[in-house]
């Protein structure tokens, strides 16, 4: 989970020149992270077999978006990638780095949305599970 944090903070960091407004975080059931960019599109499903996924649609926050993307083997949970959430200074990504694994493990242990919040991430969490709800309801 460091190790996560680390290169969170440091793949995540955007000089003040960079335009970024959002960042993208992945993990998956088994706790590993991967960092990339990439562009949300929010409310998709696509199917694969028994391997789906569906993107929840991406949730206001006062710092802003958070949109994520979950995928599912055989209905269960198996990642969630978060493809937006606020990055947009120091103090976004310290906040984040630490508070998006958390919520993502909590969603992959309780399999809904009945998760609980990050303490000192309140926007960021609630921004979450908005989303979260979304694709969930999405899948029906």
């Amino acid at each position: 989970m460091s190790t996560l944090t680390v290169l969170v903070l440091l793949f995540g960091y955007h000089t003040s020149t960079e335009g970024a407004a959002a960042g993208t975080l992945a993990a998956t059931a088994t706790g590993t992270g991967a960092l990339g960019s990439s562009a949300a599109v929010g409310g998709s499903a696509g199917t694969t077999g028994a391997t789906s996924t569906v993107t929840g649609s991406a949730a206001s926050t006062r710092w802003g978006p958070v949109q994520v993307r979950l995928t599912l083997t055989d209905g269960k949970i198996t990642a969630v990638d978060v493809v937006q959430y606020p990055d947009g200074n120091g103090r976004d990504q310290e906040i984040n780095a630490q508070a998006l694994p958390v919520l993502v493990q909590e969603t992959l242990s309780a399999q809904n949305a009945d998760i609980d919040m990050v303490s000192g991430a309140t926007v960021t969490s609630t921004g979450y599970v908005q989303s979260l709800q979304s694709a969930l309801d999405q899948m029906g």
